[in-house]
């Protein structure tokens, strides 16, 4: 394939995602979403926005029973999408995107809008291997025109937005009216007739301008005056003068068309996509720290529970080892063992059950908006879901990274960020150009007042009122217009030059940026794949061998009853049980987290969990729990 095909392929496939995405655009939640109003002073009043609702969703009451909180995984995703606060400060990115579309449909330059993924949640680390993943913080927005060159991952772009300067697209009124008194001494009584003249004048002018983003513009002038004065050699007092003038301007070189003037605007509806996908980003990484924080609480509740059975049965040879002791069955020695072997788990079970309460913790915190409850605090979590190991091997590692490459949103933010480079790449050429305008204006003046009887053949026929000073002012009879053009041409352009050039390595750049998130996608897949396989032999091993210890425990546990084993060697073998399952309980903990990484890094979290963006957008979820 030749290069110019390639790249014809290449923009045709941006294209396509840019338009899908388009389709599948989020809308922003209702109670955040600006006011519209046909009030003519809607315009000039403030909007405001609702303050933020910090109460719990009453789906996290329906999930209390007996003072204990039971969570299941989905609904465990469920509360988050309501309740989380991540999601909540991410949410109002939406809006943000929204205003930056009104700003710029009137000529404004664009703010910006926030690509970045919220982790104020902690617990549940998301992310395996590269640092690309998601979770880093709070990431930063797209800089307006002109801004800093500063930008994410090491690219600049300082030229986003670059070209000729655009004008407001709103109509503008201007309005002036004022009284003035002057006077002046003369010198004199030749001009004026008088030692001293006073004048009186009354203006009144009025001028409406507007841009169009064909780089058009257009403006209309209208200015009266009325005068007195006290000059006996004043042939009008008072004396009315009206005119109007009608200019039009039109770009034909730099700005010229719709595609420098409106850059603003397709920048930011693309930006207001960017914001889309950054949130279906931020719900990914969401979801995904939920999962990881569900399963470390799961795994704490059964290490408490192994080690609750472990002290159980360490306090019960200890007391069977105390009578036995009473009949000198057995030695002093035996007990002091047991004894020692009690405390010993007695700790164990201490560290494990403060362990659960941090998860505990760590979960109704994800899964709230406000912990204000003292109950709701101290409330015990009791996770109903339990890790099951997955005999299904994953889809082939091309498949996945096919999906990767499909479903990330990093990816998806980086093609509509290339367009909006290339909007300002032709821009940017386009201000290269001089500034070529064709110009013109029609307009009229009109006289009325008052004649001096002292000055003899004054036309007679002058109106002696405003509205007949504006009927002469627009019938043409005092014609002013004028056509031409205007030229400027910068010299050397040394400024528009290097704007233009720096926006084309700009563009060079991101792309190979795009070209380096495609080959770390494609590490994090493989990655999180081998760990995904790894971590089911670990399960695998760990399970024969929590086999192995519960029938060494059996066999010795029987010796014992029949008088064949001591009590010493029971307890042992039943510590080695006690580890062998907490080991399993681990392998299947890094099990169920390397599946939660593997959907992760294939975009799949989402789709997996059955998580709609629009619930998550609205922050009220359709579903029932499970």
């Amino acid at each position: 394939m030749t290069r110019p095909l390639r790249h014809y392929f290449v923009r045709l496939a941006t294209l396509v995602v840019i338009t899908a995405l388009a389709q599948a655009q989020v809308r922003t939640p209702a109670e955040l979403e600006m006011p519209r109003s046909h009030s003519p002073l809607s315009p000039y009043t403030p909007d405001q926005v609702p303050e933020p609702v910090l109460t719990n969703s009453p789906r996290l009451d329906r999930m209390i029973r007996d003072g204990k909180l039971y969570l299941s995984l989905k609904d465990a995703i469920y509360l988050a999408l309501e309740n989380n606060l991540d999601l909540a400060i991410a949410r109002y990115n939406l809006p943000i995107a929204d205003t930056d579309l009104l700003r710029t449909k009137a000529g404004g330059s664009f703010r910006g809008v926030n690509t970045g993924v919220v982790q104020g949640t902690p617990g549940g680390g998301v992310g395996g291997f590269g640092s690309g993943a998601p979770g880093a913080g709070a990431g930063g927005t797209t800089s307006g025109a002109g801004g800093a060159g500063a930008g994410a991952a090491g690219l600049v772009q300082s030229t986003l937005g670059a070209g000729t300067p655009v004008a407001s697209y709103d109509p503008a009124l201007s309005l002036n009216a004022g009284s003035e008194h002057q006077t002046l001494p003369l010198s004199n009584l030749q001009l004026n007739g008088v030692p001293t003249l006073q004048t009186n004048t009354v203006l009144v002018s009025a001028n409406v301008s507007q841009a169009f983003p064909t780089g058009t513009s257009i403006s209309f002038e209208f200015d009266n005056n009325r005068q007195t004065t006290n000059s006996i050699n004043t042939s009008l007092s008072p004396g009315l003068s009206s005119f109007y003038r009608f200019s039009i301007r039109q770009e034909l070189l730099a700005g010229f068309g719709f595609g420098p003037n409106l850059r603003f605007l397709h920048i930011a509806k693309n930006n207001k996509k960017i914001s889309d996908i950054a949130f279906k980003d931020q719900v990914i990484a969401t979801v995904t720290q939920i999962e990881n924080i569900y399963w470390d609480l799961v795994s704490a509740y059964q290490q408490a529970h192994v080690n609750e059975q472990s002290l159980a049965f360490a306090n019960q040879t200890l007391d069977n080892a105390r009578k036995q002791l009473k009949l000198e069955a057995i030695p002093e020695m035996d007990v002091m063992k047991a004894e020692a072997e009690a405390s010993k788990r007695d700790q164990d079970l201490t560290v494990a059950r403060t362990n659960l309460q941090l998860q505990e913790s760590l979960m109704k915190n994800a899964l709230t908006k406000t912990l204000d409850n003292p109950a709701l605090e101290e409330m015990p979590v009791v996770p109903i879901d339990q890790m099951q190991p997955d005999t299904e091997s994953s889809a082939p590692i091309l498949d996945l990274i096919e999906r990767a490459l499909q479903n990330r949103p990093e990816l998806q933010e980086t093609d509509i960020d290339l367009a909006n480079r290339q909007i300002s790449r032709k821009a940017a050429r386009n201000a290269l150009l001089p500034s070529l305008a064709l110009v013109g204006f029609y307009g009229g003046s009109g006289l009325g007042g008052e004649v001096n009887p002292v000055f003899e053949g004054n036309p007679a026929n002058l109106p002696h009122d405003l509205p007949g000073t504006w009927q002469n002012t627009f019938n043409n009879t005092s014609p002013d217009y004028y056509v031409g053009v205007s030229l400027n041409i910068p010299f050397r352009n040394r400024v528009a030059k290097a704007d233009q050039y720096r926006s084309e390595l700009e563009y060079r750049q991101a792309s190979l940026r795009k070209e380096q998130l495609k080959k770390q996608i494609r590490i994090e897949v493989r990655n999180a794949q081998y760990a995904l396989e790894q971590s089911r032999a670990r399960v695998a091993s760990a399970t024969k061998a929590r086999n192995l210890a519960q029938r060494t425990f059996d066999i010795t546990k029987k010796e014992q009853d029949l008088g064949a084993g001591s009590s010493y060697q029971t307890m042992t073998a039943q510590r080695d049980l006690s580890v062998a399952e907490l080991d399993l309980v681990t392998a299947m903990t890094t099990y169920a987290k390397s599946k939660v990484e593997l959907d992760r890094a294939t975009g799949a979290s989402l789709e997996h969990n059955g998580v709609l963006i629009q619930d998550a957008v609205s922050g009220k979820v359709t579903a029932s729990s499970p």
